[in-house]
């Protein structure tokens, strides 16, 4: 079964074989250090960023959108620096 609805583009998981793909064709040669790490970090901060936003900064919808507490979304509000 598939992921993708129609004409609405590829699903999330294609989308970031694709990103990835093209960090490490980016890379060369070059080994990336820690990709786990780095992919995961930019991925959490940039999905609370985004839900936030698609709140109006409510913290306690966001966390509720998100599945998490207030008390770990304020801390990864304070980890990304997005106050």
């Amino acid at each position: 079964m598939s992921d993708k609805l129609p004409d609405q583009g590829p699903c999330l998981h294609e989308f970031v074989c694709c990103v990835v793909r093209q960090y490490l064709d980016d890379m060369g040669d070059t080994p990336p250090d820690n990709l786990h790490g780095l992919i995961m970090g930019e991925a959490e901060r940039a999905l609370v960023e985004t839900v936030l936003e698609h709140t109006g900064g409510n913290q306690s919808r966001a966390a509720g959108i998100l599945g998490i507490t207030r008390t770990t979304l304020r801390n990864r509000i304070r980890r990304y620096d997005l106050e």
